[in-house]
């Protein structure tokens, strides 16, 4: 296989399993603590209004909604992970799917924190790192537990990938 296709067809499968393993860490907190889930609509409501010139709302919840907010806030997130897994083969090299190790891909999955609490999150009303929030401490700390969780399964998705292609 080229090596440009299997980085790609890497990225691809690590960062879907690790977007995949937050999910389901978010359905297990929303059922095991009453946390709410992310509302990834409201994320695709944010993009899809990027569309009119509009990158930066006062609450994206009170924002006029768009047809296909939803899909798009779902694709968006999976292809942000993918991006992220794209990430992590750049900085680990190409050689790390041969024998994966956790350190890094978890140290990447807590620096994609930067992402909501930078663009994300005062884009859509929340403030820098969360800090227009009614509780900005517990946010926080549910992003960097959500993105710990990301780099979790960011090393997961390596060894699955690197089942299926060695």
């Amino acid at each position: 296989m080229n090596p440009l296709t299997a980085c790609f067809l890497s990225a691809l499968i690590i960062g879907m399993i690790a977007t995949l393993v937050m999910d389901i860490w978010g359905a297990l907190r929303q059922r095991a603590f009453a946390i709410a889930a992310p509302n990834y609509g409201l994320v695709g409501r944010w993009i899809l209004h990027m569309r009119h010139g509009q990158f930066r709302h006062d609450a994206i919840s009170r924002s006029a909604p768009i047809a296909g907010e939803t899909l798009v806030g779902w694709l968006a997130h999976y292809l942000i992970g993918i991006a992220f897994a794209g990430l992590l083969l750049v900085v680990a090299g190409p050689g790390w799917i041969g024998h994966p190790t956790a350190g890094l891909p978890i140290l990447i999955g807590l620096a994609t924190v930067a992402a909501p609490f930078l663009l994300m999150q005062p884009g859509m009303g929340a403030g820098i790192a969360a800090s227009r929030t009614p509780a900005p401490n517990k946010a926080r700390l549910q992003s960097l537990l959500n993105h710990g969780v990301f780099g979790v399964g960011l090393y997961i998705g390596g060894w699955i990938t690197h089942v299926i292609m060695y």
